[in-house]
């Protein structure tokens, strides 16, 4: 594992598979259905064991842009954050603000629920073809705004997590543009 030092209160990237962090919670880049898939989702739901999928069955899917929150069974962490991120279709159907809102939504679930360390993979930028650099500052926007609008007092531990090495090169190199 690559990564930066880990401090409560800061930003942290780290090349690691999501679904083995030890974190209160992991954020699940998910599709509407909430159902498994691909990716992340996949691997996640995988390590997450069939319990997962019988909870999902019964939410009823999430939309673009929103959160829902489930045990984390069987994964080191206790919680599964799913949020669904946008499709890519050009950049002009609000994608950066449904991208926005999908971080803005699993803080607000984290922090209904006490959650103080949080792990987001790159939400949209695999299958569903958001522009990688793109998806990169939007999220680290999103997570500094948090760690400044409080967490950062709370001690709460943000973490992007690449499971790449261009994605990890990404981050660093919207970290440095911040």
């Amino acid at each position: 594992m690559q990564d930066d030092p880990i401090h409560p209160g800061q930003l942290s990237l780290v090349m690691a598979d999501i679904t083995r962090l030890d974190v209160q919670a992991i954020v699940n880049a998910a599709n509407n259905t909430l159902l498994g898939g691909g990716g992340v989702d996949g691997a996640i739901h995988r390590a997450a064991g069939p319990e997962l999928l019988e909870v999902c069955r019964g939410i009823g899917g999430c939309p673009t842009g929103e959160a829902r929150i489930t045990k984390g069974y069987r994964l080191p962490a206790k919680w599964i954050i799913h949020t669904v991120g946008p499709i890519w279709r050009g950049g002009s159907f609000g994608e950066d603000e449904l991208l926005a809102r999908c971080y803005k939504s699993c803080f607000s679930l984290a922090e209904r629920h006490g959650i103080r360390s949080i792990a987001f993979p790159a939400i949209s930028a695999g299958a569903y073809g958001f522009p990688m650099e793109r998806a990169c500052r939007i999220a680290l926007s999103e997570m500094n705004a948090f760690l400044e609008e409080g967490g950062e007092e709370k001690g709460a531990l943000v973490i992007a997590v690449c499971y790449s090495h261009a994605t990890y090169q990404c981050y660093q190199k919207a970290l440095s543009e911040l």
